[in-house]
């Protein structure tokens, strides 16, 4: 049976081929792609491209290949490389500029230190739900069940040179915006949306594009918008996040009839997705369902195995089981990195390993290139 679409927005990275370091190329870049399928971003470091709506998985990675392929190949004629990661390892904090755009340019005035340290990228996954209402609803009960996705993309432990301590810290300058972490409940769209209004008016943002909940209708297509994922340098990692998104909307969708009115408490999402962060897939995640720790693979295991029914009903769960055991098995990217810098101490050793990751994203069974 098909399941609700799905479509993903992938941040990029651009580094120089020969340093390794963050470079502002993106209007270069850009004039080289298809315009419909690429567009800038805040930062002139950073390009997005978009896939179109699948409701096969083995559809939407192909699609994930192909502008991979697309803008690889594009940067490489440039003398540049393309780095899917929550952050680039390299880079100069005082050669970074915005988008000639006049949105980004107010972004930097009314924000400024908040705007130039934006040098982060994420996976943004798009799940069709028509009813605005319906959506509003689905974004605030998720919040639960957000933290080991953001444990499975997990792909920033180095920022400005320096070891964080953090599987994600990308999750920490992000929550930075004074409208970013988990979605409070709304009883309808015209609340929702009255919300916005009122921000608007204090003048603390500008526009809705400026609401950046965890998980939020999107402001412009019929979607559940998942917001929290770093870019993930492997398109297996970012084909299991949609795959196990898709179900969890699914499952909350079902759940709303049977109990419409169920309220989630967001400082404990606040902390669950504070601990992904700190550790990854390598340390302990906070149960969703219990509110305890336990070990990151339980975590993953538990939220898997729950949503068997509804990865069965699209014909998902083979594959995202798998692509779940690989990951546990495997660990994040980030521990990667860590291993890649610990060889020689070298960051450009962890660009280069993000380089080969971007270029690869062979995912096992039918889900390969042709």
């Amino acid at each position: 049976m098909a399941g609700i679409a799905l479509g993903v927005e992938e941040e990029f990275h651009i580094v120089d081929a020969r340093t390794r370091h963050l470079v502002c190329r993106s209007q270069l870049l850009l004039d080289t792609l298809p315009e419909d399928r690429f567009a800038e971003e805040l930062q002139r470091s950073t390009v997005e491209s978009n896939t179109k709506p699948f409701a096969n998985l083995e559809d939407l990675a192909g699609d994930l290949r192909v502008l991979r392929e697309t803008v690889i190949k594009a940067a490489g004629e440039l003398g540049l490389g393309i780095v899917a990661a929550g952050s680039a390892p390299l880079a100069d904090l005082q050669a970074m500029k915005v988008s000639p755009d006049p949105r980004y340019e107010q972004m930097l005035d009314d924000y400024q230190l908040l705007t130039r340290e934006q040098l982060i990228c994420g996976t943004q996954v798009h799940a069709e739900v028509a009813d605005r209402d319906l959506a509003i609803a689905v974004a605030h009960r998720l919040g639960p069940w957000l933290a080991p996705l953001v444990a499975l993309s997990a792909s920033s432990p180095f920022w400005l040179g320096a070891d964080t301590g953090y599987a994600s810290y990308r999750t920490l300058v992000w929550q930075r915006w004074p409208t970013a972490g988990p979605m409070a409940r709304f009883g309808s769209a015209k609340e929702y949306e009255q919300m916005i209004r009122n921000l608007i008016r204090t003048g603390v943002i500008t526009d809705p594009g400026m609401i950046y909940f965890d998980v939020r209708p999107s402001a412009h297509v019929p979607t559940v918008e998942l917001r929290v994922c770093d870019s993930c340098p492997r398109v297996e990692d970012i084909v299991l996040i949609a795959g196990l998104f898709r179900a969890l909307v699914t499952r909350e969708l079902a759940e709303i009839e049977r109990d419409p009115g169920r309220e989630v408490l967001l400082d404990p999402v606040r902390a669950a997705t504070w601990q992904a962060a700190r550790s990854g897939m390598e340390g302990e995640l906070v149960d969703p369902v219990e509110g305890v720790p336990r070990p990151a693979a339980e975590v993953v295991r538990r939220m898997v195995d729950g949503l068997r029914p509804q990865l069965e009903e699209t014909g998902d769960w083979a594959l995202v089981s798998e692509l779940a055991q690989d990951v546990i098995r495997g660990g994040s990217s980030a521990a990667r990195q860590r291993q890649a810098f610990a060889r020689r101490g070298n960051l450009a050793d962890v660009v280069d390993l993000l380089l080969d990751e971007t270029r690869s994203g062979v995912l096992p069974g039918d889900v390969r290139a042709a």
